[in-house]
């Protein structure tokens, strides 16, 4: 039965065809990939078949020669067998060559081969009739090629093939070949994966080809049809044109159908548009737009937002996911009086959005939304900066379930170390401070729009030497005033001082060390080698660290004394031709907390965080006071140049089990290669479970709940293949949740790599969160040109 969007197929490809000549050249992927803009192009290889010429007729002269004989008629000379009419930059070849000498007209009859040396055009032909002074021609059942010019990028096939054509008959007119009944191709002789037709091509080197009527076929079989056909033979190749247009499958939107358009606005401003038509949710606009307004300064914005009809419910609703999510990245280096500027602003409608339109699977889970712009200056051992800031961390996809923090402004300024004294006892100086406004926004709690916060802290430090052991104490005070503090779980309007006084030892030991004679596997020799740590720090003055609001990791300071103690082991090898690896690097730590509640910041039955614990670990591992930390350790192992391991573990003494554990291991064999990955966070009531009305580490747990969020995630990637390898090549890659029993996540890729063209089918499943879907992605790439289709370059395992 035919498909019901089989018409709407139709009308939409044949428009897209219509309405103006196709720019392939801009199209990967089955997404338009902005070309840079001139100042950055990246340099153009040009594949040219011949080498320089040695003893080439000097500018204005002609040569002519040939094997049987010549005979002369005036200024006509008629050369027989292997003739050769010769000039700077050309010559021609046939079996017969009539030539004028004094209107520089050729007629050449049999096996006839003209070259162009400077631009390293080739043709063959049965007969030719050739000014050679004007580098105008005839010829007749003709053959020939241009070389192609190579833009390597990632991602993108390219050839050293030239672009080859033949036809019945081909006129040169100076600059230009004009081709009859034609046939373009980039593929080697006897390989024709794809031809391009056309009853009349121009092909200008180094500028265009236009072919009318088009038809471009594969393995012989009509593709699709083109009214006018544009490909850009340039070095850097930048105009404005429509995209080729793309159709896909998926089983949550139906038929995906678009097109696009790419406008060069001027030599330093572009802009796409992208519109796609789902036909079970609606249709999505995306929108690029790129520019250098000057040499020191450049811009990128995008845009892509679905007008969503809903996805049906088996109940008849429709669930609406609609949305938008925007991006704006900027800079500019050279400022008046020595200022810089940075930029980067993420906006997102909704989580829910993200988490059913977004193609990555990273940026689908991804919570967070964070934008920073600044401008500083940096200057001696000083940098000042003024900078906005707003985070927004998505609890969960309902409405309004976020936390947004925002730095509305706040000015900075830093000394850096700067030598007071010299001689035994050297003083080094250095301070910051802040002044700003911030501001913090939940449910059920919120800041008044602005509220003040200033920072200061001068830091003192020195250093000495004993019997190869460095010993680096410092001192700091800092002082920070808040224009609004918290009473209990209330915002009140009382402006609060928070003043802390630090010091901080930190003791290099000697590193020990002994070489010993290595076993063959491992090499000629290995180095191992320890390396104890230990540091000291005391924090004192925060009273009432339940009073402070917090906006970022600055306003978690809290009192404790502790001692932090790292030591670390290194095994290095080195084989007989000298390389030297890093074999083993196996580091474990802890930290012993002599005030376990850290000043009385730590309150037993909830989630704490304190500037200590948030530097030691990603974990959060205070639910009451304690006096020791996890013991952490990481391991990595690199037995051979393309295998490595690497297992990093907390183990709690408290609880006496490992709380987390995280594992990699990566290979790659050739042309063979895999990675797998194991995540698992073990699960921690915030209070013993007899307080609780059911186990709250079954199902979702709440953050309300729990210390840590359990994860136990498999991740394994298996391939055989290389970007740009020839022949076959697949790779598969797939994420599992144990706890919820789901492939969250598979990647199916299937690609084969011809000398002029490539073939990429992509099978996806997504299923997390609100979504669950099947993908069906395909594309067909042209080398040094593009590719048609709804696989983009980096979606592409290849």
């Amino acid at each position: 039965m035919r498909n019901p969007y089989y018409k709407l197929w139709c009308i939409c490809l044949g428009a897209a065809w219509l309405v103006a000549p196709l720019r392939a050249q801009v199209y990967q992927g089955g997404m338009y990939i902005p070309m840079p803009l001139e100042e950055e192009r990246t340099p153009t290889r040009v594949v040219k078949p011949h080498a320089k010429r040695e003893n080439a007729p000097p500018l204005g002269e002609t040569l002519y020669r040939s094997d049987e004989s010549q005979e002369r008629i005036g200024d006509l000379i008629i050369l027989r067998g292997n003739a050769e009419v010769e000039t700077t930059n050309t010559i021609l070849k046939a079996d017969q060559i009539r030539y004028d000498q004094d209107s520089g007209l050729a007629e050449a009859r049999g096996n006839v081969h003209y070259i162009d040396f400077e631009r390293g055009d080739e043709v063959f032909a049965d007969r030719a009739d050739y000014d050679m002074n004007n580098d105008s021609g005839t010829f007749y059942t003709v053959s020939g090629s241009t070389p192609g010019h190579v833009n390597p990028r990632p991602g993108f096939l390219t050839t050293s093939e030239p672009v080859r054509f033949k036809g019945e008959w081909a006129e040169r007119i100076k600059d230009r070949y004009v081709l009859y009944q034609g046939t373009l191709t980039n593929c080697p002789p006897g390989t024709s994966w794809w031809t391009l037709t056309s009853p009349r091509m121009v092909i200008i080197p180094d500028d265009h080809a236009l072919a009318y009527k088009a038809i471009m076929r594969l393995r012989g079989v009509p593709l699709f049809y083109a009214p006018a056909f544009y490909k850009s033979l340039e070095k850097e190749a930048r105009r404005s044109g429509f995209l080729t247009p793309n159709i896909g499958n998926s089983s949550t939107r139906g038929q995906m159908i678009g097109a696009g358009y790419f406008w060069a606005i001027n030599r330093s401003y572009q802009i796409t548009y992208r519109p796609q038509y789902y036909t079970i949710r609606g249709f999505a606009h995306t929108v690029d737009l790129s520019g250098k307004p000057t040499a020191d300064s450049s811009f990128d914005a995008y845009l892509y937002a679905v007008n969503d009809r809903g996805l049906p419910q088996n109940n008849g609703t429709l669930l609406k996911q609609g949305g938008y999510l925007a991006s704006f990245r900027g800079q500019a280096d050279a400022l008046p009086f020595g200022w810089y500027a940075r930029g980067v602003v993420n906006l997102l409608s909704d989580f829910t959005f993200r988490n059913a339109f977004t193609e990555s699977f990273n940026e689908a889970v991804f919570s967070e939304v964070n934008s920073v712009l600044y401008a500083a200056k940096d200057w001696k051992s000083y940098d000042v900066s003024v900078s906005y800031e707003q985070q927004e961390n998505f609890r969960s996809a309902a409405t309004g379930d976020k936390i947004n923090i925002r730095h509305l402004p706040e000015a900075a300024i830093h000394e850096r170390n700067t030598q007071l004294l010299e001689g035994p006892i050297p003083i080094w100086f250095s301070f910051g401070a802040s002044a700003g406004l911030v501001r913090r926004d939940q449910p059920l709690f919120q800041t008044k729009q602005e509220v003040e916060r200033l920072d200061l802290e001068p830091r003192v430090q020195t250093a000495f030497d004993w019997k190869n052991v460095h010993i680096l104490p410092s001192f700091s005070f800092r002082e920070t005033s808040y224009g609004e503090s918290l009473q209990g779980r209330d915002v009140v309007a009382r402006s609060y001082l928070r003043s802390s006084r630090e010091f901080d030892l930190d003791v290099i030991l000697p590193t020990l060390y002994r070489i010993y004679q290595a076993p063959k596997w491992m090499g000629s020799k290995f180095k191992h080698s320890i390396e104890p740590r230990l540091q000291f720090r005391n924090i004192s003055g925060v009273n009432d660290f339940n009073r402070v609001i917090l906006f970022d990791e600055g306003d978690l300071v809290a009192n404790t004394t502790q001692l932090s103690a790292a030591i670390v082991n290194r095994i290095w090898t080195k084989n007989a031709g000298g390389e030297v690896r890093d074999w083993l690097n196996w580091e474990i730590g802890q930290e012993k907390y002599f005030d376990p509640s850290f000043g009385g910041a730590v309150i037993a039955g909830t989630r704490n965080i304190v500037v200590s614990t948030s530097d030691f670990s990603a974990y959060s591992f205070l639910e009451r006071p304690r006096g020791w930390s996890p013991i952490t350790s990481t391991l990595r192992v690199q037995p051979l140049s393309r295998l490595g391991f690497e297992w990093r573990a907390d183990y709690d003494p408290t609880r006496r089990l490992i709380v987390d554990s995280s594992f990699t291991a990566d290979v790659r064999w050739d042309n063979i290669f895999a990675s797998i990955g194991h995540l698992e966070v073990g699960c921690m009531p915030l209070r013993p479970l007899s307080t609780y009305p059911s186990n709250p580490c079954i199902g979702q747990p709440s953050p309300e709940s729990v210390l840590t969020a359990p994860s136990n995630q498999f991740r394994g990637l298996l391939g055989f293949g290389k970007e740009n390898k020839r022949g076959w090549n697949a790779a598969f890659l797939a994420i599992y949740d144990y706890r919820t029993q789901t492939l969250q996540y598979g990647n199916a890729q299937i690609t084969y790599n011809a000398d002029c063209c490539a073939f990429n089918m992509q099978v996806r499943r997504l299923a997390f969160g609100t979504r669950n879907e099947n993908q069906y992605r395909f594309s067909f790439v042209i080398a040094n040109i593009g590719s048609v289709g709804t696989l983009r370059k980096q979606d592409r395992l290849f």
